[in-house]
Parts: structure tokens; C-alpha cells; sequence
């Protein structure tokens, strides 16, 4: 299981680091977005 997890992650590292990218701007967009005020 262990090989089959390094391969993956060897035959898709440079989409690993998009979606690593996008992930935390997709976080940071959600944590942003709850303290914001409420308009109430």
C-alpha cells in the first residue's frame, strides 16, 4: 500500500502542489469569510 501511495505521489507531484495551493486559498476564503460582520 505504502509503494502504491509513492508512486501515485511521484507520477502527480506537480498537481499535488496546485491542489495544495488551491486547498489553502479555498480555506483561507472560508476563514476570511466567517469574521466578516453579518449585515444584522
Amino acid at each position: 500500500m505504502f509503494t502504491q501511495i509513492k508512486t501515485a505521489a511521484a507520477a502527480s507531484s506537480s498537481t499535488f502542489v496546485q491542489d495544495t495551493i488551491g486547498a489553502t486559498a479555498l480555506l483561507i476564503i472560508l476563514f476570511a469569510g466567517l469574521h466578516l460582520p453579518g449585515p444584522f
